[in-house]
């Protein structure tokens, strides 16, 4: 089943999913690996925004700056470090355990059970792993509201990868030590385009997670239909890719 990668523009609003030409299956998949944010749950819920702005009111905080001038800085360090957090470590030398509990100090009220996606991961045959650039605190209270923790072994967050975030390597070297996970016999659901290229590159077969609708809160690029040779599938829903796509 192949079809061509349309631009996000023109992906209905119904659940739709594309395939590569050359998209490597499921069949021989035994880990199957989550990013978390905007991953497991939609931007509806209004997750990110609040850990958006958090973020923009610790570097207003940190730097003594108005808001709008924080929200620049942020933007311009996570263009150029991959993360506030990473740009904030190096050229500052922060807590990234304050850093952390702070900008995920939000409201979960948004968040919905999930039953259709919580019973297609609890179908998955063999592991089920959480590999975010997020606190362990942070995935655990989101899944737990959406339903899903329970179909987890593990959650894998940036101190384990010793805050060295996706997409650089060393995340994911860190992440296969830790859980034996061969990648060849893995999967990778992701919302950044980016955050696949060095999966696909040891192995794994890569799926990218988008938005339905444009989500105004994030940048154009995070949220973009990549058609590029590190991204095996495509889809704007989860829980409907998982059980007719994977079919479980």
């Amino acid at each position: 089943m192949t079809a061509p990668f349309p631009p996000l523009s023109r992906i209905p609003a119904a659940p739709a999913h594309f395939v590569a030409p050359d998209a490597r299956g499921f069949g021989h998949v035994r880990t199957w690996i989550f990013d978390l944010d905007n991953t497991l749950y939609s931007h509806e819920s209004g997750v990110w925004p609040q850990i958006d702005d958090r973020i923009t009111l610790y570097v207003s905080n940190l730097m003594g700056i108005d808001l709008l001038s924080a929200r620049a800085l942020q933007k311009y360090y996570y263009h150029r470090y991959g993360t506030t957090l990473r740009a904030l470590m190096s050229e500052h030398g922060i807590d990234p355990y304050d850093f952390m509990d702070f900008v995920h100090d939000i409201d979960h009220a948004g968040i919905e059970l999930n039953e259709a996606l919580g019973t297609a991961i609890a179908r998955l045959p063999g592991r089920r792993l959480i590999l975010t650039n997020g606190s362990r605190r942070h995935a655990e209270a989101i899944a737990g509201k959406i339903g899903i923790l329970d179909h987890f072994e593990d959650v894998f967050d940036l101190a384990d990868a010793n805050f060295t975030p996706k997409p650089d390597r060393g995340a994911y070297e860190a992440f296969l030590r830790r859980h034996t996970v061969v990648p060849q016999e893995a999967a990778m659901f992701e919302d950044i385009a980016k955050n696949l290229v060095v999966p696909h590159d040891i192995g794994m077969t890569t799926t990218l997670v988008i938005p339905k609708s444009l989500d105004p809160g994030r940048e154009r690029f995070e949220q973009e239909a990549v058609a590029e040779p590190h991204v095996d599938y495509i889809t704007n829903d989860l829980a409907s890719f998982l059980a007719t796509m994977v079919g479980v």
